[in-house]
């Protein structure tokens, strides 16, 4: 609770002008670009977000040319969102401004504290995605 109360990462995007991501972009970006094209019915089931709110989160993202919509590639009935080359670089940009703030943060940890701490993160999630019935498939 206090590392989303804190919202170091995110918090920092309003003092700084190296940032190109709101959350929501940033998060449902990263998980088109793993899994690849997605629907509003699979956004909606991954995330367990209503379609009307994920409607206005993606029409931002493609007003602003992160995302664009494609024929689904198995040939089903509904368009599927697909990361432009512009999306991937505003997410690596922010994915690498987002390693730098916590490797600020983590300057003073051992080596060892980072592993313990990152497998203890990874746990802590893959719990709550199991709790929620919402796995992400990781590589």
């Amino acid at each position: 609770m206090l590392l989303s109360r804190h919202g170091y990462l995110f918090g920092s995007r309003a003092r700084s002008d190296r940032w190109h991501l709101d959350r929501s972009a940033y998060i449902l970006l990263s998980r088109i670009q793993m899994d690849g094209p997605m629907s509003i019915g699979q956004l909606s089931d991954a995330f367990g977000l209503d379609a009307s709110t994920l409607n206005r989160q993606t029409a931002a993202m493609l007003r602003a040319g992160l995302v664009e919509r494609i024929p689904d590639p198995d040939g089903g009935i509904a368009r599927k969102f697909r990361v432009t080359e512009e999306g991937a670089k505003s997410l690596d940009g922010d994915r690498g401004l987002n390693i730098e703030v916590i490797g600020g943060l983590m300057e003073e940890w051992s080596a060892q504290e980072i592993a313990e701490f990152a497998s203890s993160l990874q746990r802590l999630n893959r719990a709550i995605e199991r709790l929620e019935g919402r796995p992400w498939p990781r590589p």
